[in-house]
């Protein structure tokens, strides 16, 4: 992987992994473009991940202090049950990491059928919440487990993380702003959880997972992708509060049904 491709493929990382166009799609679409060898994606989707995941840190930093100042405190407070709310959207979505890597891994493999019929569905998604009347509910206890099993089911790539997790709360009846909010900050320890998975494969068999990949590619890939997601999830926001998922979900189906046709033909 040369730095040009890294640059490219971090700025499609940030970009897509708070905009609902799903990430793994575009990441499995851009490695098939550019003729990299899935060896080569398995460490720099680490380095991506985790830079994505910075970023959210970074925007909502005041959030995450306030949460953890008020973690510390004797007294059960709100935050107490925001973060326990958080530990059970994650409960799915670990089970799944845990006991079903290997057939996870086994979905990336350049299938653009599959990938194209994943972003259909994440079209779909974005499409039913958009005509969904707005609600006011915060989440609650079992709307958190309802969101954490969309977010298993956008393990597959092609499905949107930030899609299905927003559209699922849209569609609970939840408010825009604490919909996009919980979405966000949910996915910040799955996140670093899987890197820390990859960092386990990679340090037990280096010459295997980095195959290909400079460091200086991989430096170039996290700061474009830290950037693009900074920008993207700061950006993300506001269009969940403006109700425009649905030319997102215009956009999957297009690139959805392109992937299916260059595939078959």
């Amino acid at each position: 992987m040369t730095w040009i491709e890294a640059l490219i493929l971090g700025i499609v990382q940030g970009l897509t992994e708070f905009l609902p166009v799903s990430s793994s799609g575009h990441l499995e679409i851009g490695g098939v473009l550019l003729n990299i060898q899935s060896s080569d994606n398995l460490l720099f989707a680490v380095v991506v991940h985790a830079a994505t995941a910075l970023s959210t840190i970074v925007v909502f930093r005041e959030d995450i202090r306030k949460l953890l100042f008020e973690i510390f405190q004797l007294q059960w407070n709100e935050s107490h049950a925001f973060a326990l709310k958080i530990i059970i959207s994650m409960v799915p979505v670990g089970i799944i990491g845990v006991f079903f890597q290997d057939q996870i891994e086994s979905f990336f493999s350049g299938n653009m059928v599959l990938v194209g019929s994943m972003l259909i569905v994440t079209a779909v998604l974005l499409a039913v919440s958009h005509y969904k009347s707005d609600g006011n509910k915060s989440v609650g206890y079992l709307s958190a487990l309802v969101i954490g099993i969309a977010q298993t089911i956008a393990i597959m790539p092609g499905i949107s993380r930030s899609g299905a997790t927003i559209s699922t709360a849209l569609i609970l009846g939840i408010d825009r702003t604490k919909a996009a909010r919980f979405s966000f900050l949910m996915v910040l320890i799955p996140i670093l959880g899987a890197a820390a998975l990859k960092m386990k494969d990679y340090f037990d068999e280096p010459a295997i997972t980095s195959s290909g990949i400079s460091s200086p590619a991989l430096i170039v890939g996290f700061l474009a992708s830290f950037i693009a997601g900074y920008l993207a999830c700061s950006w993300m926001i506001k269009i969940v509060r403006n109700g425009k998922l649905i030319y997102f979900g215009i956009y999957c189906f297009v690139v959805g049904l392109i992937a299916i046709v260059s595939s078959l033909l």
